[in-house]
Formats: C-alpha cells, sequence, structure tokens
C-alpha cells in the first residue's frame, strides 16, 4: 500500500507563489520541480537578488506543502504512526 501511494505522489503536484504570483513553483509528491513561471515583470536587471529571493521562497514554499502532501498521504496508510524513513 505504501509503494501504491509513493507511486501515486509521483504524479500528485503542488504549486506556490510568491511576490503576489510573480513566481510560481509547480513540485510533484515526490519533491521534484515540475515547473518555474516567472511574470516578465518581475525581471529587474538592476535587481536581481530580489529575483533569486522570491524563487528560492517559492521553491522551499512548494517543498513545504510537498512535504505535507506526503506525510497525509502516507499518514492514511500508516494510521498516523510515524515511521522513520517514509516522510
Amino acid at each position: 500500500e505504501m509503494a501504491r501511494v509513493q507511486e501515486e505522489l509521483k504524479d500528485e503536484t503542488v504549486e506556490a507563489s510568491v511576490g503576489g504570483g510573480m513566481v510560481k513553483v509547480v513540485m510533484t509528491g515526490d519533491m521534484l520541480v515540475h515547473s518555474v513561471s516567472v511574470d516578465p515583470a518581475a525581471v529587474d536587471p538592476d535587481d536581481v537578488a530580489m529575483l533569486e529571493d522570491m524563487i528560492v521562497a517559492a521553491v522551499n514554499e512548494a517543498g513545504r506543502q510537498a512535504q505535507e502532501l506526503v506525510n497525509s498521504r502516507m499518514a492514511a496508510v500508516t494510521g498516523g504512526m510515524n515511521i522513520p524513513g517514509l516522510t
């Protein structure tokens, strides 16, 4: 059952956006970045650091959401038991 859920998570996605939607990251349930989109208005050649920070924040938020997805799906399989190495 756990293997089936882990396989299903590869097809599930979460989306995180920052900067009022200027940077969006889609990540799969197996923690792979599926896509990154950047609104052209977020690209300021004089402030590349801000864009970099927004990308990092969006990736981190997507990772947090993906981990929550994994935890909730695995909790359904394990009955809420915390089994090391599964989440």
